[in-house]
């Protein structure tokens, strides 16, 4: 099931100014905790930095996804979002679980395939797919949100060369966020719509989909229903089939606690970052679990008071949920190994922590923000208790490479040759960014399941 917010391993209060300390899985508790020596030995073994992925933890929260819509009164399709990371091991499981995938771009649906995903449970996303994409898509049957006019003419000429037919859905841009890039407009949509009518040998269009910015149930609600009636439109119009709403991604995941996010937000200023970096804004690290989220989202009231799911029910829509983020919650982590300390203390009033790596592995820089809840510091010889500030540093030559901008109130001093876990990395943290800069390798990704009973945990290599 979804990770319970009863089961996570909650901070103390009050255990040093600006803590933000993540919240933890049973499963990475006792890795952490019990099984050490086995972090240690596979991140000198494997290399800094070291990704672990946890597919147990992903089934979980496909289990309690489904759960959550069940209890809304809901019928929804779940589309892992393959973008969300690369490991091959959280595609097996979807596969072997019935949940589909959504793929952005060939390699991914390849990837997809290959892991044994069928077609009819693949989605294609993504603005002005090549032609490559469409054809392999039309071949497998997925399900092809279609982007524009343009490329709805392209897909219904690839499916008549293939002599199949293509199932569509047609993105549109919804009335609160009119300016998005994805999707088309009042007037294209019903272009569109036409266009399948007359194409209907070659397209099946299915439903409708859209793209948001953001973590609002209200505003995903909103858009949902507008899709809802383009649904019932298309089929007064000739389309009988369009009984898809892709509601997409967009459930929120908790790193922290909800107060220590709030406090967090009102201390925060320049002062608590490497070289007075002022950023403006952040992933809302405390914000509401998946589940609630969807909860929210199907309860929302429309049309004057009926909710979501409700209408969807009576006139027979389904949804389809792209998560990516909110499966991958808990399902992972990133292992550091600490290269060399600077320590200005005396002078700056906090040290620069470098470690084997870079922020390229951390990838929450691409957005021009920092990855917040606190590193783990595991020390192979501890040392007395003291609060030691500091930032953490990748060992590339740029003076932007900073894995944690943050000052970090380490429990005790770091020192060369320590371990620093970042948790819950695996939803976009872990790969989105990642570059052989400096003609440096990949990162690893080691498979980590724990064992039945007092056995050891199993690994292996990702991919193998």
């Amino acid at each position: 099931m979804l990770i319970s917010q009863q089961r996570l391993e909650r901070p103390t209060a009050g255990v040093r100014p600006f803590a933000l300390t993540a919240l933890r899985h049973p499963m990475v508790s006792s890795l952490l905790t019990d099984h050490r020596a086995l972090l240690a030995d596979l991140l000198d073994g494997l290399g800094s930095p070291l990704h672990i992925v946890l597919p147990e933890i992903f089934e979980e929260n496909v289990v309690g996804l489904r759960r959550a819509f069940a209890e809304a009164g809901a019928t929804a399709d779940i589309l892992f979002a393959k973008k969300a990371n690369k490991a091959d091991c959280y595609v097996r499981s979807a596969a072997a679980l019935g949940v589909g995938i959504d793929a952005a771009s060939t390699p991914e649906l390849v990837k997809a395939l290959a892991g044994g995903v069928p077609g009819h449970r693949i989605g294609i996303s993504g603005p002005e797919k090549d032609d490559t994409l469409h054809t392999l898509a039309v071949q497998h049957g997925c399900l092809v949100a279609v982007d524009s006019i343009s490329e709805l003419r392209r897909l219904a000429a690839t499916a008549r060369l293939a002599r199949r037919q293509a199932t569509v859905l047609l993105r549109s841009r919804t009335a609160g966020q009119p300016a998005s890039r994805f999707g088309m407009s009042a007037a294209e949509r019903e272009a569109a719509v036409g266009l399948c009518v007359e194409l209907a040998d070659a397209v099946s269009l299915r439903g409708f989909s859209f793209h948001l910015n953001g973590y609002s149930t209200a505003e995903r609600a909103t858009a949902a229903n507008e899709m809802i009636e383009h649904c019932l439109d298309a089929r007064r119009r000739g389309s009988r089939s369009a009984e898809l709403v892709d509601i997409g991604g967009g459930l929120p995941v908790r790193y922290v606690e909800p107060r220590l996010w709030d406090e967090f937000l009102e201390q925060n200023e320049p002062a608590h970052y490497h070289a007075a970096k002022d950023f403006n804004d952040f992933y809302p690290y405390g914000g509401q679990p998946a589940a609630q989220a969807v909860g929210a989202i199907m309860a929302h009231p429309v049309d004057g008071g009926e909710s979501l799911a409700r209408k969807a029910e009576r006139t027979g829509v389904r949804f389809v949920v792209e998560p990516g983020r909110a499966l991958l919650d808990q399902a992972g982590f990133t292992l550091y190994r600490v290269q060399q300390v600077d320590d200005r203390r005396d002078v700056a009033g906090y040290a620069i922590v470098t470690v084997a790596g870079s922020s390229f592995s951390l990838s929450e820089q691409w957005f021009n923000s920092d990855y917040l809840p606190d590193p783990l510091l595991m020390s192979a010889q501890p040392t007395a208790d003291e609060t030691f500030p500091a930032c953490v540093a990748g060992s590339t030559c740029l003076e932007s490479d900073l894995v944690t901008w943050r000052k970090i109130g380490f429990p005790r001093p770091v020192r060369r040759g320590d371990h620093l876990v970042y948790l819950n990395t695996a939803g976009y943290q872990m790969d989105s960014n990642e570059s052989p800069f400096h003609d440096a390798a990949l990162p690893l990704k080691a498979v980590v399941r724990l064992g039945e009973g007092t056995a050891p945990p199993r690994w292996r290599l990702d991919g193998i």
